[in-house]
């Protein structure tokens, strides 16, 4: 090769070294820059001019023509980004669902900053001391406070429960506002990327490190699998329905609930429209809500999906417990539905309990003596300690949400009475009163086959709450650890390493004085030689 064509070698070496020292610095610049992923310097050799091709030669006669700044790789591990992205969401459904059951036990444990426990036992109590001395009207009005007492308790308790599904609702709807941004995003990018890679020149890692980030987060709302095409274009699908495709994204919309306001999403493109222009979205819904939750088939995965089971999608109450198929559909799987209906439950019985007593009361007094009116009202119906709201007497109105306190008898406990129209204290019914706290015949759910009665039954419930918070925050923790070995596997990889760097740009700068020495001797010469000729 002439000493001209000489130079462009050189010259290759200063580009080369130059953009490899740019790259080096753009890594040094980004080391804690969340989302960055190490770029890597690949250099190859340009192409080589064939001086002679004697087919006696062992090679063809060639002289290169230098070097080639080739490409600059993104540095990832495809499995570790993965198995980072499925154990992050699992992570991410189990944190959902341990808030859920904490939030539970702190409006158990403390209400006003006294534990609901403690009502229950006031009213046993009273129910214990009433037993004494029916007749004594201290006992009855102190029965009477506690049964306000429990009841005011047991509503607040109950509107905690149905405040945080309302807490949840709002962030269902956030979170769907999210991933649709996300979508919207990461579709941008598959064409700002495309653009720039479309002549396989230029690579567009700083907008990658953006569309991996935006993945990465898609990840911990709910199942994801995606794949990168020939063009570059990044195509998801979430819960097994295409979410992001080449130009386009497919928007989930939300389906609100006329009666309880709680959101179900949607998929828009799946969703019928109806003659009356309302919309149709059955087999459209983003989740199953029916299906098992497991982590073998991958179903526990995403921070939106714990939050819709967790939620669930009423009010639940007792007659959610009546019937053990629909218990196992519908409510078992949902955390606040579970405890709603079992809390639901717990005071529905006590309520309908007592006033069922004090009518068999009523009716014992008029069979034995007609006309006495003993414990009714000048209507001629039996006392009520507890009525609906409403103003029925059915026995499935009285739920948490419809039981209020009968105002007379708590302004009045004494019209009680407790005797009897012959003078005697009316002690079968206190009895009975007792008989109905102690008798063990009730189940939490139709999933526990162990009876329990009204006195022990909350702490069977606050030890089911116990139990179940314990497990979550059991997984929950595990997965963090499996989340965080696996974050720290991959950022070895990805990660940018300052040591490496620098010890890259001293190399990068050695090739680059080495280049500028080459020119610098290729030019003597060059000079030497005009010189030489010229005298």
């Amino acid at each position: 090769m002439s000493l001209m064509g000489s130079l462009y070698i050189g010259v290759s070496g200063l580009q080369t070294g130059q953009n490899a020292l740019n790259t080096t610095a753009h890594n040094m610049s980004n080391i804690d820059t969340t989302g960055y992923t190490r770029q890597q310097v690949q250099l190859g050799t340009r192409f080589y001019n064939t001086i002679s091709t004697n087919g006696s030669a062992v090679a063809y006669q060639q002289t290169g023509l230098g070097v080639n700044y080739t490409n600059v790789k993104q540095v990832r591990d495809y499995f570790l980004d993965k198995t980072y992205r499925r154990e992050s969401g699992r992570s991410a459904f189990y944190d959902v669902s341990t808030d859920a059951i904490e939030e539970i036990e702190n409006l158990f444990q403390e209400l006003d900053g006294e534990a609901f426990a403690e009502s229950i036992q006031n009213l046993w109590s009273s129910v214990q001391e009433l037993a004494k001395d029916p007749s004594n009207s201290v006992n009855q009005g102190v029965f009477v406070q506690r049964c306000d007492e429990f009841l005011s308790r047991a509503s607040a308790v109950y509107e905690g429960l149905c405040e945080y599904q309302d807490n949840l609702n709002s962030k269902i709807q956030r979170e769907v506002t999210t991933i649709n941004e996300y979508g919207r995003r990461i579709v941008e990018l598959n064409q700002e990327i495309l653009k720039i890679e479309a002549g396989e020149v230029e690579h567009a890692n700083d907008l990658r490190d953006e569309r991996n980030l935006l993945i990465d987060e898609l990840s911990s709302k709910g199942y994801i699998s995606y794949k990168e095409d020939a063009d570059g274009n990044i195509l998801i699908k979430f819960e097994g329905v295409d979410f992001v495709t080449m130009d386009s994204y497919n928007e989930i919309a939300l389906d609100v609930d006329a009666t309880t306001g709680f959101y179900t999403p949607y998929w828009k493109q799946l969703a019928k429209t109806k003659a009356d222009g309302s919309v149709d979205i059955e087999g459209a819904e983003l989740f199953d809500m029916q299906q098992v939750i497991s982590t073998e088939m991958n179903t526990d995965i995403g921070a939106l999906k714990s939050m819709m089971f967790a939620r669930g999608n009423k009010r639940a109450t007792f007659k959610d417990l009546q019937d053990a198929d629909h218990y196992d559909q519908n409510i078992s799987q949902s955390i606040m539905m579970n405890v709603q209906a079992e809390f639901d439950q717990l005071v529905h019985g006590v309520t309908i309990g007592i006033n069922k007593l004090l009518k068999e009361a009523a009716e014992r007094a008029e069979t034995e003596n007609p006309g006495t009116g003993y414990m009714k009202d000048e209507s001629g119906n039996p006392y009520k300690i507890f009525s609906t709201a409403t103003g029925t007497d059915i026995e499935d109105d009285f739920t948490i949400e419809n039981i209020v306190i009968n105002g007379e008898i708590k302004q009045a406990p004494s019209m009680l009475g407790f005797i009897k129209p012959d003078g005697k204290v009316d002690q079968e019914t206190a009895n009975a009163l007792k008989q109905l706290f102690t008798e063990e015949k009730y189940t939490l759910n139709p999933n526990v086959k162990t009876t329990t009665n009204f006195a022990n039954y909350y702490n069977n419930l606050i030890s089911q709450v116990g139990n179940t918070g314990s497990v979550l925050r059991g997984i929950s923790e595990n997965q963090q650890i499996t989340v965080d070995n696996t974050s720290a596997a991959r950022e070895q990889i990805l990660g940018v390493s300052s040591d490496e760097e620098l010890s890259n740009m001293i190399m990068f700068q050695n090739a680059y004085n080495a280049s500028s020495r080459y020119i610098n001797v290729i030019s003597e010469l060059l000079e030497h030689i005009i010189m030489t000729l010229g005298r």
